[in-house]
């Protein structure tokens, strides 16, 4: 603790120092619409992140898992469940899944606390809502809630100063996939604005009985005044689905793509709401301090047919269990940011809890168990931008405690993790087009309760008579990134390098444990590095190139043995060349992902694979009308795949398909 209140008193004092007569100038404080963003990186922080406007997820936007979306910027995968757009999907970023990744909105921390994941499926249409997004690859500036161990995605909820306006939109395509939406925003009018979305999807799914039938809603107001302001956020969603998330053995891939392991009795109903209260205050010209307290529900269950888990053979006895979730999650975070010619430094802090109670039922015998998991979280933190002539030295330090308890049918001493988290770089504006920039950070993770439960719902007695706790290990890593940015009249190039060292880290050994979720081991050595790249040119109004790409070299050392960790393709491509001229827009696109390792022995592959999309739209007045084409060359591949005892099984994704969309603004 010593060492932490004294790198505390050290970067606090830094600001002391600033000289306000510097003749190089940066933008030193960002807007958001109507909101200051203290975590947020801008051309001068030394880390590595792409931002997707308003104006681009609209125009992709269908209701689709924001994971596809995710998957055409540099160094992301995305599989599905059902193997189209709608429903359960995963991402992985640099080959780590997405409970390595940060996720906020509007600083709110969106990550589960016990299983550290963030599941876009329980918000339906959620980027209907959304005015930006950053995504942030690597350590990059500190977070909210979980690690920002792979990363983080930053969500920001609409700009309420926006011009009022309301739509009504409608869409249908492949395999009965459906939406209908209305949206309404006052704009600013007499210090008050509000806005509201709602929400209808549903799908067939492309596998067999695999539908997703889905709502939500979202809310927001808010009160300006001169000094002063006040948001409120509300967001809720419910889904009810078909099970698809076992894989599928080869030998029936081959017979039918749309075959679900799962069986037909296998469903889900999940419901979750968030509320975010949000305080913006400023006390002075260069002074603003951020208040928001939140709180998540959560409440839903799903079946697992063990019998066909284990035979392949749906309902063969009749027997059918269910797994039941009720969780709570309220927090609080404050941030003060002092501004200035030559600095701009932010300080803040989080605190949260969480309880998720678990409850184990079958249809013969009702409940079988049942138990409550606790989780607590502090953390403070301390940022500096310091500007002295094109230099910007940027430092970042975090202190994050936390802590899981646990009530059920075993006593479970307390588990309790504590990271010191230092971020540190510099970047160099070579003129005002161009920026270099080189950092190190170093990250800590505690394990999910997946993890250090090897997959089991309820506690499992060791021989001492109390809980068994496996994987109950940090992991850490040292996160080094180098790039340039370049942003021209007609090009904007962005490339980085990364190497990431990781110690006792968390990776997937191929298996899945009794409740269906992948199982993990700790290994002592690994690393990832690579290049990234993202590319745009514009020569006119009417034409624009866009390319990303990113070549990702990963290794694991274990002992004797050195492989490729699974899930993490060596070469992700994606290319879009777009056309627009008076009422039409229109654009194609490609995407390649060289192949990946699926076992530990890096004997089994998903095969590379290349994609084809297109759409094109057509504006007449207030309509808006759309056409989207997916996998036109009928690719045959696969998101994701492992090996189960003697048999290989993978997750078919979807062939050619469409959709069609019609919005009516006023």
């Amino acid at each position: 603790m010593q060492r932490v209140l004294s790198a505390f008193i050290f970067l606090s004092a830094l600001p002391a120092f600033a000289q306000d007569s510097l003749k190089y100038r940066r933008d030193t404080t960002r807007h958001l619409g109507e909101v200051v963003v203290s975590y947020q990186a801008v051309a001068s922080t030394p880390v590595t992140y792409r931002n997707l406007s308003a104006a681009v997820l609209e125009e992709k936007n269908t209701g689709q898992e924001p994971s596809f979306i995710l998957s055409e910027t540099p160094g992301i995968t995305v599989q599905s469940d059902a193997g189209n757009q709608q429903g359960y999907s995963y991402y992985r970023m640099r080959g780590m899944d997405q409970t390595r990744v940060n996720m906020t909105l509007d600083g709110m921390p969106m990550n589960e606390p016990e299983d550290q994941g963030a599941y876009f499926s329980n918000y339906p249409d959620i980027l209907n809502s959304v005015s930006s997004i950053q995504i942030q690859r690597g350590a990059g500036t500190t977070q909210n809630g979980s690690a920002s161990y792979a990363g983080s995605v930053q969500l920001f909820s609409p700009n309420l100063k926006d011009t009022a306006h309301s739509s009504v939109g409608i869409g249908y395509g492949s395999w009965n996939s459906a939406r209908i939406y209305g949206e309404y925003q006052s704009g600013l009018k007499n210090g008050k604005a509000l806005y509201v979305r709602a929400s209808q999807l549903y799908t067939d799914g492309y596998k067999y009985h695999s539908s997703n039938n889905a709502q939500s809603v979202f809310i927001s107001g808010g009160l300006y005044y001169d000094k002063t302001s006040w948001k409120i956020n509300m967001l809720a969603g419910q889904q009810r689905n078909g099970l698809a998330w076992l894989g599928v053995v080869d030998s029936l891939v081959r017979k039918d793509r749309r075959t679900n392991a799962n069986s037909p009795d296998e469903k889900d109903h999940f419901f979750q709401a968030l509320v975010q209260l949000q305080n913006e205050w400023r006390p002075g010209r260069r002074s603003v301090i951020n208040t928001s307290v939140y709180y998540t529900y959560l409440k839903g269950n799903y079946d697992f047919d063990p019998a066909n888990y284990v035979s392949g053979t749906p309902g063969e006895d009749g027997y059918m269990f269910n797994y039941s979730f009720l969780s709570h999650f309220a927090g609080i975070f404050s941030n003060y940011t002092l501004s200035g010619q030559s600095l701009k430094w932010t300080t803040g802090v989080n605190g949260n809890a969480y309880q998720r109670r678990h409850l184990g039922s079958d249809n013969a015998d009702g409940e079988l168990y049942r138990n409550t998991g606790y989780k607590k979280e502090f953390s403070a933190f301390t940022k500096l931008e310091y500007y002295l002539g094109k230099f910007t030295f940027f430092g970042d330090i975090q202190y994050r405690l936390t802590t899981f308890d646990y009530t059920g049918n075993l006593k479970l001493k307390q588990l309790k993790w504590d990271f010191l988290n230092p971020k540190a770089g510099v970047s160099y504006a070579l003129n005002n087009r161009i920026d270099l920039y080189y950092s190190i950070a170093r990250t800590g993770r505690e394990p999910t309760r997946n993890d250090f439960f090897n997959g089991e719902d309820n506690l499992t007695v060791g021989s001492n008579g109390v809980g068994q706790v496996y994987n109950p290990w940090a992991e850490t890593v040292t996160d080094q990134e180098a790039g340039i940015r370049w942003a021209g009249a007609k090009i904007v190039v962005n490339l980085n390098g990364y190497r990431m060292a990781f110690s006792n880290e968390l990776v997937l050994n191929g298996e899945t444990g009794p409740n269906g979720l992948p199982l993990t081991d700790n290994v002592l050595h690994s690393f990832r590095r690579g290049v990234e790249l993202y590319l745009k040119y514009a020569p006119d109004a009417h034409w624009s190139f866009t390319s990303n790409a990113a070549w990702n070299n990963s290794r694991i050392k274990e002992k004797e043995a050195v492989f490729t960790p699974l899930m993490t393709p060596s070469w992700i491509i994606n290319q879009e060349i777009g056309w627009k001229y008076g009422r039409w827009g229109t654009a194609l696109s490609g995407r390649y992902q060289s192949k990946a390792y699926i076992d530990f022995s890096n004997r089994y592959t998903l095969n590379s694979y290349f994609l084809v999309n297109a759409r094109a739209h057509y504006t007449l007045k207030h309509y808006e009308f759309s056409l989207f084409l997916n996998n036109i060359t009928n690719a045959k591949y696969y998101g994701s795949g492992y090996r189960e005892g003697d048999h290989v099984k993978y997750f078919v994704q979807a062939p050619v398909n469409y959709y069609i969309a019609v919005k009516y603004s006023f």
